[in-house]
């Protein structure tokens, strides 16, 4: 049977879930069968999640109404990294739509979990009349750049830096632009 998934704004209840979700991957990461980046209670946390939903822009998707299969942030703040980034389409703030921390329960790899999440990104960019859409990965994380690359997204960077208190990251600026908005 195929589970119904939707995407929809997170709220308090979510937290546990995603906090869950980050959880499981650092799993991953720490047994050497993913290569993301990302440090046990340095980044990503359950505040970082909370800090989110404080701000209104974290999303979740979830399977049959209940259970939470993913997560992402999506907002126009683009980190202080980007500025050195010698992006393909320069662009003002106010038109930039960003996904940062899109996660997918380990569990659920290969549902095309990751592909609507990105589709969804992409469709509130469109609906909010915004053309550039922007996000980030670690060099380390093959998987993901290889993913959005399928999804379109050119790589105009790469940026060395401490990223979200990590220290020595490869930070892979991804970019793409929307042909059509509403």
């Amino acid at each position: 049977m195929k589970e119904d998934k939707m995407i929809r704004k997170a709220v308090e209840r979510d937290l546990a879930g995603i906090a869950g979700i980050y959880e499981a991957i650092i799993d991953q990461e720490e047994k050497n069968a993913a290569s993301i980046g990302w440090k046990r209670g340095v980044y990503p946390t359950e505040d970082t999640a909370r800090q989110a939903l404080n701000r209104g822009d974290l999303y979740v998707m979830e399977a049959d109404g209940q259970t939470i299969v993913g997560s992402a942030i999506i907002n126009q703040v683009q980190v202080a990294e980007y500025a050195n980034c010698p992006w393909q389409y320069p662009a003002a703030e106010k038109d930039v739509l960003v996904l940062h921390t899109l996660v997918v329960d380990p569990a659920q790899s290969k549902n095309g979990c990751g592909r609507s999440f990105v589709n969804f990104y992409e469709e509130l960019a469109r609906e909010a009349g915004i053309r550039y859409l922007r996000m980030d990965t670690n060099v380390r994380n093959e998987v993901a750049r290889a993913f959005y690359r399928k999804m379109g997204y050119k790589e105009p960077g790469i940026v060395s830096c401490v990223f979200n208190g990590i220290e020595g990251v490869q930070l892979v600026c991804l970019e793409k632009k929307l042909e059509e908005v509403i």
